[in-house]
């Protein structure tokens, strides 16, 4: 592995670690379990496996890369995104998507969870970087998941990286149900002023603030 990719890596361990820390952190902080995957009446084992399988993937599976090299001989995404620019491009987006996430974290304070159920819900955080994404923390994984691919590019991490994106696309659509019928009309208020990924929504002339 060359340096850019063992520093790629390096900071998204850092960033798995920093998450379970700061979610233990945030627990304590609203003296509740922030653990939600079992919980209430949405099923939600599906995207809670792909997040378990995308995370592990990307701390153990650079260190099979290292240790044995590709077990999948002639990878044809290793060559194409291969090079000391992708590197570049890949280890900005892992370095920015981590540092989105986790502030994105650290702002939810006590309404941070990780799944969602009824009645487990804290107070809608709306300012700050939610201010221009319903889903900042997401935005900044996939970010970083995009960049590890870019980095590290095979078959392999192309599948942790679609894993992780379709257990994001599928956990948001559960999330919005849950909120809306826990929260109501200021959910809703919300989503019409903020986009689900990034961007708030043009207001209608003749609409009041």
């Amino acid at each position: 592995m060359s340096g850019m990719e063992i520093a790629s890596y390096l900071m998204a361990v850092v960033y798995v670690i920093s998450f379970l820390a700061m979610s233990a952190i945030l627990a304590k902080e609203a003296g509740r379990r922030v653990w939600l995957f079992g919980k209430g009446r949405e099923k939600q084992a599906l995207p809670a496996t792909l997040f378990r399988l995308a995370f592990a993937g990307a701390v153990i599976w650079p260190l099979v890369l290292a240790l044995v090299g590709n077990p999948i001989t002639a990878d044809p995404l290793s060559r194409v995104l291969d090079g000391p620019w992708f590197d570049i491009l890949g280890h900005l987006f892992v370095v920015v998507g981590a540092c989105v996430a986790l502030i994105s974290q650290r702002h939810m304070g006590v309404s941070w969870r990780i799944g969602a159920a009824e009645g487990e819900l804290g107070p809608i955080v709306d300012n700050g970087p939610f201010a221009i994404s319903r889903n900042p923390v997401f935005v900044g994984q996939a970010l970083l998941f995009v960049g590890l691919f870019i980095v590290l590019p095979g078959l392999i991490q192309a599948a942790l990286t679609l894993a992780l994106l379709v257990a994001i696309v599928l956990q948001v659509r559960i999330e919005e149900r849950v909120l809306v019928k826990t929260l109501g009309q200021p959910y809703h208020d919300y989503q019409q002023r903020v986009r689900r990924w990034i961007g708030t929504h043009r207001r209608m002339e003749g609409t009041t603030p």
